[in-house]
């Protein structure tokens, strides 16, 4: 993604800069290299506490965590749909129902597969759960000697 803006004396960005993570998420190699740019750029008169950048260095460690543990809850809710019959809506005017055959994690967002398709768990309007397969057996009656 190019930054087209003109130079600005407020923004100091130019024409020429980049984006060099085009997902738009920072991750936590971009934290860092934030946090060493401001250490290396902060006004010596008036440095930035050692406290103040913990904080921000646990607060982006909770982030993460939170983030990864989303996308853990969301791949198992989406893995017991295995099995399952659903029905999704496709677009405005079309739905289509079949049963879940796989999960599969697409740009960090899990995706289940029906009759051969992927789709996102948001298109799921239903689910039937599969049959539990009753086992029927006879039990022994105790016999009286």
């Amino acid at each position: 993604m190019q930054v087209t803006s003109a130079t600005t004396a407020t923004s100091g960005i130019t024409p020429t800069d980049t984006v060099t993570n085009p997902s738009q998420a920072l991750n936590q190699q971009d934290f860092l290299q934030l946090l060493v740019s401001q250490m290396e750029n902060q006004d010596p008169m008036n440095p930035q506490s050692d406290t103040d950048m913990a904080s921000q260095m646990a607060q982006f460690t909770a982030l993460t965590q939170s983030s990864a543990s989303s996308a853990s809850l969301a791949m198992m809710q989406a893995n017991s749909l295995i099995g399952s019959t659903v029905t999704l809506q496709v677009d405005a005017k079309t739905t289509a129902t079949g049963a879940v055959q796989g999960v599969v994690m697409q740009n960090g967002t899990p995706e289940i597969m029906v009759n051969g398709t992927n789709y996102t768990m948001s298109q799921v309007t239903s689910v039937t759960p599969p049959a539990v397969a009753s086992t029927t057996g006879s039990t022994a009656s105790p016999t009286s000697n």
